[in-house]
Parts: C-alpha cells; structure tokens; sequence
C-alpha cells in the first residue's frame, strides 16, 4: 500500500469497496452527499461520519492516508469558514468591527460548512481510491444513458469528467512541487494574516494555471492527431457486471438514508 494518497488518485489495494460495481459506488457516493445537506443536529451528523469512518476502514486505505489526501484543500475549507464566522449575522454579537462580526448564528454555519465540506471531500475521495478513472466514466455515462433521448452528449460529458479526474492528482502534484520551490526561495505560506496568505497563493496559482492550460493543449492535440471523434459509436472492453454484494451495498446505503431520517423526526 502507499503511505500516501492524493484527493482524486486510485489507490490499488484489495478491500471489499474495490470489488464494489463502480455503479453502486457512485450511486451511494451521490446519496451521501444528497444526505449530508439533510443533517439538523449532531446526532444525525454523528450517524453519517460512523457511517463514513465504516466506509473508510472497509476501502482498506486508512484514516491517515485519507488525510494526506485532504490536507491540500485544508487551507481553502479554512478561508471559506472564516469568512461565513466574520461576514454572517445574526444571533448574540460576540465581537464586531466595521462590516466584520462574529456571531452565533455564523459561529454555527461555519461548524456546519465545516463538517460538510470535510464530509463531502472524504466521500468522494473513497468513491475516487476505490475506483479507477476508467469505471467512474462508465458508470457516469451509464447513469446518464436517459438523457440521450433529449439529445444530451453523454459521451462527450464523461470524457471530459474522465479526463478531468484524471487531471486531478496531476494537478495536486504539480501543486506541491511548485510550493517546494516557492518555499525553497523563501516563501513561508504558514505566516502573517489570511489576507497575507491568500496573496501568497498567487505565485502557485498562476504557473500552475499556464502548465493546466499546456498539458490541456496537448492533449487536445495529440487526440486530434489520433482521429478522435467524440460522436462515434464505442464499445466497452471491461463490461460492468451487478453482483449479489452490490445488492447489499445499496441496502446498507438504504439503512443509512433510513436511519438518519428516523434520528431527525424521533430525537
């Protein structure tokens, strides 16, 4: 196994969530999601982390790799929680200062954009490290395959979500090399205030910009020197089979969607 993972990389390991149907996965990864903006109080927040932490420990990757691959999008999660705790209003003022205030009511929407953005980021990044790029295409142009009688490109959408998680770990690479070398000229990102940091941030986000934009160039052209035809008609190599686990996959995905509703209405 590798010590370390990065949000949107498959990780190639042997659990029970790997030999998951891809369809299932993504189906159960879209409902999670769907649930976490039902939660109202801590119990049910509580029941769909256990019923996440149950998902972590069943990919066979482990809590500290999971967080190696959240680690870099820790410091974009902070600022959006920082600005909901001192722009939002409402509820007992504790502190004010011109258009800056924290309050109660934003103390507690930052808690819950919190949890759900770390919820939503650990979710998807199971789905991502027990499935390969290739399958989450699949899957999403299976579960996509109604919207061709409207005449909607399927094909074109999941390559461009194919390609575009493909990118993902590429990207996050290229991003912590450039912070190595920013830092091995000085750079501190970890000083001054939040308004300091974020202009740190410019000096990544623009090479990383340019070297975004060349890698999508050539690979542009590299498929239109290969003939690529985004309409043509293809088949499969590795055909999607439903087994009796996937089956109980999304009846356990039901317990939980059923669970969290009885929390709500009962506690």
């Amino acid at each position: 196994m590798t010590n370390k993972i990065v949000f949107g990389s498959y990780v190639p390991v042997k659990s029970i969530l790997h030999r998951l149907d891809p369809r299932i996965k993504l189906i159960m990864c879209i409902a999670f999601v769907i649930l976490i903006f039902f939660v109202n109080s801590v119990l049910t927040a509580v029941w769909l982390f256990v019923a996440l932490s149950i998902a972590i420990k069943l990919s066979n990757v482990g809590f500290k790799q999971y967080w190696q691959g959240i680690k870099p999008l820790f410091l974009i999660i902070l600022i959006t929680v920082a600005f909901q705790i001192l722009f939002s209003s409402g509820g007992k003022t504790y502190w004010h200062w011109g258009i800056m205030a924290i309050t109660y009511d934003g103390l507690i929407n930052s808690l819950i954009i919190f949890y759900r953005f770390i919820v939503i980021i650990t979710a998807s990044t199971v789905l991502t490290a027990t499935t390969p790029t290739f399958q989450i295409a699949d899957a999403l142009a299976w579960l996509m395959k109604p919207l061709r009688v409207i005449r909607v490109p399927v094909n074109q959408i999941t390559l461009m979500l194919s390609i575009a998680l493909r990118f993902v770990p590429t990207i996050m690479d290229e991003t912590s090399k450039i912070m190595k070398a920013q830092r091995a000229r000085g750079m501190n990102f970890n000083d001054g205030s939040i308004l300091t940091r974020i202009k740190h941030l410019v000096p990544i986000l623009i090479p990383l910009f340019v070297n975004s934009f060349k890698r999508a160039e050539e690979l542009a052209t590299a498929m239109e020197a290969r003939g690529y035809d985004p309409n043509a008609a293809r088949t499969h190599y590795r055909q999607l089979l439903w087994h009796v686990r996937d089956a109980w996959a999304g009846i356990d995905m039901m317990i939980v969607t059923v669970g969290l509703f009885c929390i709500r209405i009962f506690f």
